[in-house]
């Protein structure tokens, strides 16, 4: 077997024990039901309600199970109806701010949101380059894939 394709064995291998670990960490925090209803719920119907967090974060993959497992949160600052799909600027909450992985959290926020289609864009609140240090900032603007306004 050659070196490319023993990495690239173990690589699937470790994203399936993520992606297995993830999903049973969600189960043990999430209603069910609730879930169920919020996805079923079209997320242009829920902006400037009181669910619309719920409803962004039962849109999202394996990173809730980060946001969820470390205390972290979703604030939302502007959610707009628009031709496109709902548009959409977030912040972090909670132990998110400034934490070592926030920048990996903000791509699967934007990559899971985006996935489903009802989301246009997703942009995060400038707010948060405040919490990182010099390098973090450096680092999540260059390398990030995200935008900040």
């Amino acid at each position: 077997m050659e070196e490319e394709d023993l990495a690239e064995m173990y690589r699937v291998q470790a994203a399936a024990s993520i992606d297995s670990e993830a999903a049973k960490r969600i189960a043990e925090t999430v209603n069910p039901e609730l879930d169920a209803r919020l996805r079923a719920t079209p997320l242009s119907s829920m902006v400037d309600t009181e669910q619309m967090v719920q409803a962004i974060v039962a849109r999202l993959g394996i990173v809730r199970a980060a946001l969820d497992g470390h205390g972290g949160g979703i604030k939302v600052e502007l959610a707009e109806n628009t031709d496109q799909g709902v548009d959409l600027i977030l912040n972090l909450d909670g132990a998110c701010i400034a934490c070592g992985a926030a920048p990996g959290t903000l791509q699967g926020i934007q990559s899971d949101l985006l996935e489903g289609g009802e989301v246009f864009r997703v942009r995060f609140s400038a707010s948060l380059l405040d919490s990182f240090d010099e390098l973090g900032r450096d680092f999540v603007l260059k390398h990030g894939g995200v935008t900040f306004v």
